[in-house]
């Protein structure tokens, strides 16, 4: 058995509960015995009995306590079988927490991406303690396949390149939905299946949900900057958001606008330029997608890239994301595909991180 506490049910929070509930087959060696949100937390007893989840936000406000996130560790700490935090928040001050659990002999999954593409030397310090990572011993563990792509398997791909000796020669990627869908769109092979200016199809996006409450904060690239760092540094480069090249496509003048609302009235005028970018790359026989890169060579970065129309990224349909590895041992690329964000994905890759862990611990 592996006892769990889930620290965060938001969106993605709660559609991991609701999966491990739906799924008790696959489920059953996996406890969660505690949960915590902002507002109060939930402890089992003291013999780590599994919590009932068919009701559990009700029973969680129930239970009426003041969340102490020490205390959540400490009893999973003192756990008789393996126990494993989920982090589901996107805290930098609980990702600067991960070595003191690393320490208790506490197993972290997690879709937060402050911990893997922030300090450089807190990401070494998780892997040195992490035997996933380190090659020492069984435990404990930090998964985090969710940082990048949600559920699809971009980082454990990436991993077993690098573990088997291959040759990291590339990666590349849309590796953000929203960015995915605004270009998908805006710069199309075939007919859209949303027809407009950019700034018209980025308010559609942001109507539907796909963009940040504030556009500006998927259109700077530094979301996408994030995943490029976390994959830069499981293929062994020691790249950091300080240093990496970023084209951030958010006009120069709107981006001090005090307000998302005043940055979008805004954008318009500046449709002009986004159509000469995508009429400069029809009459190349092109189109427009904004792309994350690795390249051990040094030009590693983010940036708006034109790709030839019968290019994989180009015929991109939705909001998908696309990576694609190019190593010494399959020179012509390995590419993922498929939905990168959302609860169920997202939540799909930390279940599967927390079923590794359970056959690690347990041998099966």
């Amino acid at each position: 058995m592996v006892n769990i506490g889930i620290v965060g049910c938001g969106f993605v929070g709660s559609e991991l509960i609701a999966q491990l509930h739906a799924t008790l087959s696959s489920s059953k060696r996996l406890k969660v015995v505690a949960i915590a949100n902002i507002f109060t937390m939930q402890l089992s007893d003291k013999k780590y009995t599994p919590l009932p989840l068919s009701n559990w936000e009700a029973d969680l406000t129930k239970a009426g306590l003041k969340p102490d996130l020490n205390a959540l560790v400490n009893y999973l700490a003192d756990s008789p079988e393996h126990a494993v935090i989920v982090d589901c928040t996107a805290s930098e001050a609980i990702a600067n927490m991960y070595p003191s659990w690393l320490k208790k002999n506490i197993s972290i999954v997690t879709p937060n991406k402050k911990a893997f593409s922030g300090n450089l030397t807190l990401f070494k310090e998780i892997c040195s303690l992490s035997s996933n990572y380190s090659g020492k011993g069984r435990s404990p563990m930090t998964y985090h396949e969710s940082t990048v792509g949600a559920g699809l398997p971009v980082l454990s791909t990436l991993v077993d390149f690098v573990k088997t000796g291959d040759e990291i020669i590339k990666i590349e990627g849309i590796f953000s939905g929203t960015l995915s869908y605004l270009f998908n769109n805006f710069s199309s092979v075939s007919e859209p299946a949303v027809k407009g200016s950019f700034s018209e199809i980025v308010k559609i996006a942001k109507d539907l949900g796909y963009t940040e409450p504030d556009p500006r904060d998927d259109l700077n690239g530094m979301d996408v900057a994030r995943k490029v760092t976390i994959c830069g540094r499981l293929a062994g480069l020691d790249l950091d958001l300080s240093t990496l090249n970023v084209e951030n496509i958010v006009p120069e003048s709107l981006r001090k606008c005090p307000t998302a609302e005043e940055f979008m009235s805004k954008l318009p005028t500046f449709d002009a330029h986004f159509a000469k970018l995508n009429e400069e790359a029809k009459r190349e026989g092109k189109v427009l997608r904004y792309v994350g890169i690795v390249d051990p060579k040094g030009s590693s970065g983010v940036k708006l890239v034109k790709y030839p129309t019968n290019h994989p990224f180009a015929g991109l349909q939705g909001s998908d994301n696309i990576i694609k590895f190019t190593t010494k041992y399959f020179p012509n690329g390995v590419i993922v595909q498929g939905a990168g964000a959302g609860g169920p994905p997202t939540a799909y890759g930390i279940f599967s991180d927390l079923l590794k862990i359970q056959e690690r611990v347990e041998g099966f």
